[in-house]
């Protein structure tokens, strides 16, 4: 992310306002990572709450592995519980949820 997390907000906002484009499952996916990396997991986890759609298991694993950077154990529980559901063959949130503690 390279701190540039102001400049990927402004091109999200921009996607909707300047330009009239409605962001798509891999746009939040994009942005919830460009949070996550730079530790901003509740404002990650509020966006994904606001999401105009159901969000996807990629979402709550792009969440997951943030939690895990930065042993946020609660919200990684509440991430891993979505993977879960949305993904239960998927090993990757197990080992995910695992790699927290």
């Amino acid at each position: 992310h390279a701190g540039l997390v102001d400049e990927g907000r402004q091109c999200f906002a921009s996607m909707i306002n300047q330009f009239g484009i409605t962001p798509m499952a891999d746009h939040y996916d994009c942005i919830i990572d460009i949070l996550g990396r730079a530790g901003k997991l509740d404002e990650a986890e509020d966006l994904i709450n606001k999401m105009p759609f159901q969000p996807g298991a990629v979402v709550w694993k792009t969440l997951l592995g943030a939690c895990r950077i930065y042993c946020n154990v609660e919200l990684g529980k509440c991430a891993a519980e979505h993977v879960f559901e949305l993904d239960p063959q998927d090993a990757a949130g197990y080992v995910m949820l695992s790699n927290i503690y």
